[in-house]
């Protein structure tokens, strides 16, 4: 298989109708790592809007169980895309999470930012980092796997095109990214976390939190009330990622997709897991749905 072969794959298939299989090609072959780093900074966007980031200190969650909080995310988001949105996996996946979302009072505009933050932060990460550049079917693909999955949770007036969901999320940004104290205990915990992932535990952790705040603009840095990053530190980390980007190009082609349960960041269940059982239960266990 050539370099481009998923590239031109993607520009032989329908956006509008194809896009869980564009979508998956991009993250499980294509941009597995890219685009797990990305949803991971992703994260502490949404941590960066005080009434998230309140929320998730509040459950306990993020500070008290943080690996586990992260594991089930990723694996229920996961099973969605591996098995589809209409699979009975996908939508047991996508039930889960409704679940623990439905627990608590989030506005729909909280939602709608943080589901623009999984289609919007991806994209600009390959843009800066990615070893090329997205085609128009697949930046559409990801946009409407999205407002699918959007749609699905419950989320109303979900943006149309990717430049809509780019705009309201800078926009939300700019209008609600605040300091918040229980925000800024669940960015430290989880940038905690990230110096615990191999290979970045070979690797003292307060150079991986350096260089995880040099990937970070002022405003999300603001928010936190984290201290800026010294300027070659900002500039060698994001050359570095670039740097990267130009390897790859070079590297054998991925012949079989990658899955979050493959990831060496996944560590809560090593002998396998239910997923019906994944997340939290902040109301009790439901009756099981046959």
């Amino acid at each position: 298989m050539s370099r481009y072969a998923v590239r031109a794959r993607t520009s032989e298939l329908d956006p509008e109708r194809d896009f869980e299989e564009i979508n998956r090609l991009l993250a499980t072959v294509e941009f597995p790592w890219d685009i797990n780093q990305a949803l991971s900074f992703a994260l502490f966007r949404t941590y960066a809007v005080p009434t998230v980031g309140q929320l998730l200190f509040d459950t306990g969650e993020f500070t008290g169980r943080v690996q586990k909080r992260y594991d089930d995310t990723t694996l229920l988001l996961d099973a969605v895309l591996e098995h589809g949105l209409d699979s009975d996996e996908g939508r047991a996946g996508i039930r889960r999470v409704n679940q623990m979302h439905g627990a608590y009072d989030i506005s729909n505009d909280d939602m709608r930012y943080v589901l623009a933050t999984f289609v919007v932060t991806p994209v600009r990460w390959i843009e800066d980092y990615g070893w090329r550049q997205l085609n128009h079917n697949e930046v559409v693909a990801a946009t409407n796997y999205y407002r699918r999955l959007g749609a699905l949770m419950g989320i109303k007036d979900i943006p149309v095109t990717y430049t809509e969901f780019a705009r309201f999320l800078d926009e939300y940004e700019d209008k609600n990214f605040a300091y918040n104290d229980g925000a800024r205990k669940v960015a430290d915990s989880t940038l905690a976390l990230m110096a615990t992932f191999p290979p970045n535990d070979k690797a003292p952790a307060w150079l991986i939190n350096i260089f995880a705040r040099s990937l970070m603009d002022d405003a999300l840095l603001d928010a936190f009330g984290y201290k800026h990053p010294p300027r070659v530190a900002q500039i060698v980390s994001r050359a570095a990622l670039r740097a990267r980007g130009r390897l790859v190009r070079f590297f054998p082609v991925r012949k079989a997709p990658i899955h979050a349960r493959d990831l060496p960041n996944i560590r809560s269940y090593p002998n396998g897991y239910d997923l019906t059982e994944l997340g939290t239960f902040p109301r009790g266990c439901p009756v099981p749905q046959h």
